[in-house]
Parts: C-alpha cells; structure tokens; sequence
C-alpha cells in the first residue's frame, strides 16, 4: 500500500459533510439550501458552515434569488469544484485500485 496516496486527498472535499454536498452537487446541476439540509440531514448552522468553506476554495458557487417572493438559496459545482471532486474520485479509485487482492 502506498501512504503517499492518502496525503493526497483534497481536505476540504474528504470530510464527510462536505463530501455529502459536493456528491449531491455533482449528481444534480443544482440544489436549494433546504433540498442539501434536507437531503443531508444537516443543521443550518451546519450546512451553512461547510458550505462557506467549499465557497472559499472556489468548488461551489452560491446563487441568492426570490421564489414567490420567498428567498431563495441555490447552490452548485463551479468548474473547479467539479475539475477537484473528479480528481479527489480518481485518487480513491487508485487507492482501492492498489488494495485489492491478486
């Protein structure tokens, strides 16, 4: 088994809040707030703190609108988020990859 492999994984991405969010990002284009907590069963506070930080590496883009005149929070994968969660899974297949049995 190669350790180096391991030190390679994103930090940010690897925990397992925020990878919750960027997998479901990267199955649906889009997602309100309320379908993310919801889905994840996340706090506010929670949600919105994971979210700050996959914002600030610049993986997810966070749009503010008004639905019936309601406020409205969407969130999705930038290129970059999407470019560092298809590396973070390539690095983990290679890790699995490596530790199966001949």
């Amino acid at each position: 088994m190669k350790p180096d492999l391991f030190l390679q994984l994103d930090r940010v991405i690897h925990e397992k809040g925020r990878l919750a969010i960027m997998s479901s990002l990267a199955a649906t284009p889009d997602l309100s707030f309320t379908e993310l907590r919801d889905t994840l069963g996340m706090t506010d506070g929670n949600l919105t703190t994971h979210l700050r930080i996959l914002q600030e590496e610049g993986f997810i883009a966070v749009a503010k609108s008004y639905q019936n005149r309601r406020p409205l929070t969407t969130c999705s994968l930038t290129a970059a988020g999407r470019k560092a969660f298809a590396e973070y899974i390539t690095l983990l297949e290679q890790i699995v990859q490596q530790n199966k049995l001949p």
